[in-house]
């Protein structure tokens, strides 16, 4: 259970003065190797980006083999003052992120510690900017995507999980989590059997998948429809990324408050670190290596839509 990890961070978030000095002073207290904290400004404003390091027992940053898994929480801005007052429905990318960290980070010091290493990134603004988008607002961030990745997106992550509220629209229709096909390279891969036999266990019911257009895995900025940022940072790696969304049955707007549902977000939270668990231990896989390679010497790269295409 992670809920006094949700809540305890949702106390900390929810406030204009939440910043990234504050949780890195939380991780480091619980547990976590290493937080990094930086301002970033953008031409709307400024967010802090923050990085937090939970090592494991055969990680690489000891010299160890076992694969590195990324966290990422995906959001605009956790809330968009002073438009709208409080934590708004996008922030529960950062929320769950974060909540996944902290108790990675507080299993680590009991002595529960995972074979491989974790990476846990997002970044935390209070007074972001809103944007128009159909069905319903989206919240807008104060830095542009590129930058965003560049800092969340890091080369030693070999696999991520990228999570994000995903309310602000009509093809997800269920109260929790759902999570997306794989993604990796420019393709769109199956969904993986390991990655849903873990979502059925942590939610004890069927996996919920949602539906990923080609759009939805090419850059922010080119004028296309994306469903949100959730698979935005599938083009900033070659690393194989699934995208965990928090959903709802009826759209809900990114810059809605009152709208965290702390019970969907303590399951993102917890999948997340379950899939950390065995996914460092070699017993849960993103993609079929073997297929996907068969893929590349039958259609080639599609690396491609990890670009801005052609002009």
């Amino acid at each position: 259970m992670l809920l006094k990890q949700v809540l305890d961070l949702f106390e900390l978030l929810d406030t204009p003065k939440a910043n990234g000095e504050t949780i890195k002073e939380l991780m480091l207290a619980n547990g976590a190797d290493e937080v990094t904290v930086e301002t970033v400004t953008g031409e709307k404003g400024s967010t802090d980006s923050i990085k937090i390091l939970i090592k494991g027992s055969n990680g690489k940053s000891s010299g160890g083999t076992a694969p590195t898994l990324g966290i990422i929480g995906r959001l605009g801005g956790l809330g968009a003052r002073p438009e709208v007052i409080g934590f708004v429905s996008d922030g529960d990318g950062a929320l769950a992120a974060l909540s996944a960290g902290l108790k990675l980070a507080q299993m680590h010091k009991n002595g529960d510690v995972l074979a491989g290493d974790v990476l846990v990134a997002t970044h935390i603004c209070p007074h972001a900017p809103t944007q128009d988008h159909f069905p319903v607002p989206f919240m807008d961030s104060p830095i542009d995507m590129q930058l965003c990745n560049r800092k969340e997106v890091d080369e030693r992550m070999d696999a991520i999980l990228s999570i994000d509220t995903t309310k602000g629209n009509r093809v997800i229709n269920l109260n929790g989590i759902a999570i997306s096909n794989t993604i990796k390279e420019g393709y769109i891969l199956e969904v993986s059997n390991d990655i849903m036999d873990v979502m059925t266990r942590v939610t004890g019911k069927l996996p919920a998948i949602f539906p990923c257009a080609q759009q939805d895995i090419t850059p922010y900025g080119n004028d296309l429809h994306h469903l949100n940022s959730i698979l935005q940072p599938a083009t900033a790696t070659n690393a194989p990324v699934v995208g965990v969304a928090i959903t709802t049955e009826q759209a809900v707007a990114g810059c809605a408050t009152g709208a965290s549902h702390p019970e969907d977000v303590e399951t993102a939270a917890r999948f997340a670190v379950e899939i950390a668990k065995g996914y460092g231990e070699g017993k849960v896989s993103f993609y079929n290596e073997k297929e996907f390679a068969h893929l590349l010497e039958l259609y080639g790269p599609m690396n491609r839509f990890q670009t801005f295409g052609q002009n």
